[in-house]
């Protein structure tokens, strides 16, 4: 955890601002009919002036930039021009009259669809807002401060309930003993799983959001069994570690290759080369890719993984845009052109142009869960579009085929869903995510495999950990869905919806910045 990650504690309740938060419907009941055309700088019921009317025009200029005064409403008529033109969805947005309120953010927060997936899930989930100065920051590669432990919250209000799936070598946490599975129970004396103050609040919210190295704070921990422990942990600058694991089992004459991928950061590009280039050398048969904490990240290094997966080549994905914009991206002013299966080194941590490796594999295991998002689902559906047979362990993964550029304006950087991705068959549309064959619920997409709650009793990595010696068993019965266990994954949905306090025991929503759980692309 660190500056990036946006956690937040609001009175009795645990608030999760992140790129894959729950939404509410819109406030309105007149659905927007597009723009007519005309309308001067006021505000008109079905009718939406260019942007650029508006853009800058702040309630608080920043100095140094191209604000210049303005007021609430002027911002609010950006958003709402913005997003007529921009939101894939801009039809089903309610007519929103931005005189009604005051605050822009709220107004912001219901410039969205407020329709729902066959779950009940809302379709957009993902519509959310990053203080400009601190998107930059984060968005070009600041430091980023914590200990090395991610966090899983699977009850976000007392009493709370939160966990850690995984500790990244070489870190506080790490050196301090902290372990897969462990629960927070207090830190510097604050009940965390209790506490309804603001005093204990604004503790816990310290101690997730350390602001600088050095900062220290003591947590209670319980093990998955034995005693509490006590440890101190102080904050440092934290570099993620994308391949946390790689490794292979013999399974009768053939060996399979285990792969764990937290992060489509730029730094996985390397570290991926390096993890195949051992598994080609060990001449795996079989890979299982555990992307069960993988928000996404960097769409090209979701294809190059495919390429070295499959060794396929041809379309990765293709990008759709609003009726507006059949042919071009909006935002860039470009014809749309799809993003290729890669099969060089795209300049993330390698140089460009070096012939990736791959296993040639025929079909892939993988190992998902509700944090397996974005960029992660890519790669499914990215194999499935050409042909690759896919086989889910797990719960049902996030359901987000959806992406967006972000807007800054007076200091607010807004992030609304400009596009949905397909795969080279033209498919894209599973909004309530992929899940195994014998999951129970509604689910967008079902593919053969085993619906599995995550074990946290044991270590990634450990053949006997339930997903993975699922995954195992499922191989070694030639795929077939009688080797599953009873389902016990989750279902349906991506993310905890509004009123809901728990997905499973152990499934909840990982707590990431938005770079690490998005479809991120580059300007070309």
């Amino acid at each position: 955890m660190g500056i990036a990650v946006r956690v937040g504690f609001a009175g009795a309740a645990l608030w999760v601002l992140a790129a894959c938060g729950g939404g509410g419907g819109g406030g309105g009941s007149v659905v927007n009919p597009g723009n007519p055309g005309g309308g001067g700088t006021g505000y008109t019921p079905g009718v939406f002036p260019p942007r650029a009317d508006f853009a800058n025009q702040c309630i608080t200029p920043r100095s140094g930039t191209s604000d210049r005064a303005g007021s609430a409403f002027t911002e609010k008529m950006f958003l709402r021009s913005w997003t007529n033109e921009f939101y894939l969805w801009f039809a089903e947005v309610p007519e929103l009259d931005p005189t009604t309120t005051s605050a822009v953010v709220p107004y912001f927060n219901n410039l969205k669809t407020p329709q729902t997936t066959p779950s009940g899930a809302f379709k957009d989930r993902f519509h959310f807002t990053f203080d400009t100065a601190e998107w930059i920051a984060l968005s070009q590669g600041g430091q980023s401060f914590g200990y090395g432990m991610e966090l899983v919250l699977v009850s976000p209000s007392p009493p709370r309930r939160a966990y850690i799936p995984f500790v990244e070598p070489g870190t506080p946490a790490s050196a301090a003993g902290v372990a897969r599975g462990m629960e927070i129970v207090r830190i510097n004396n604050v009940d965390f799983v209790n506490d309804n103050t603001q005093a204990g609040v604004d503790v816990l919210n310290n101690a997730f959001n350390p602001s600088a190295a050095g900062q220290t704070f003591t947590f209670v921990l319980r093990p998955t069994s034995g005693s509490d422990v006590t440890v101190q942990l102080t904050s440092a600058s934290i570099t993620h570690k994308p391949v946390l694991l790689d490794t292979t089992f013999t399974q009768g004459a053939d060996t399979v290759g285990y792969l764990v991928f937290n992060d489509h950061i730029a730094t996985a590009e390397a570290e991926l080369v390096a993890a195949i280039n051992r598994m080609q050398t060990a001449g795996v048969d079989d890979l299982i890719l555990d992307i069960r904490y993988n928000g996404g990240g960097f769409l090209d290094i979701a294809s190059e993984l495919t390429y070295m997966i499959s060794g396929r080549t041809g379309t990765f994905e293709s990008l759709v845009f609003n009726s507006k914009n059949p042919n071009r991206n909006p935002v860039l002013n470009q014809p749309l052109v799809p993003t290729p299966i890669h099969t060089t080194t795209q300049d993330f941590s390698l140089p460009p142009g070096q012939t990736l490796p791959t296993l040639n594999l025929p079909r892939l295991y993988v190992i998902t869960g509700p944090n397996t998002c974005s960029a992660s689902e890519s790669i499914i559906n990215g194999l499935r579009g050409v042909n690759v047979p896919v086989f889910l362990i797990g719960s049902t993964t996030c359901g987000k085929p959806f992406g967006f550029y972000p807007e800054d304006n007076c200091g607010t950087t807004y992030f609304s869903i400009q596009f949905q991705g397909l795969n080279a068959m033209s498919f894209g549309d599973y909004p309530d995510g992929f899940a195994a064959q014998n999951q129970t619920g509604r689910t967008s997409v079902k593919l053969a495999g085993c619906s599995i709650a995550d074990d946290l009793t044991h270590a990634l990595g450990n053949p006997l950990e339930g997903r993975l010696k699922a995954a195992l068993d499922f191989r070694a019965s030639g795929n077939s869905n009688a080797s599953c266990p009873a389902a016990s994954g989750f279902a349906p949905g991506a993310q905890l919806k509004a009123g809901q306090q728990t997905v499973t025991a152990t499934d909840g929503q990982m707590i990431k910045s938005p770079l690490r759980e998005n479809r991120i692309l580059r300007d070309r």
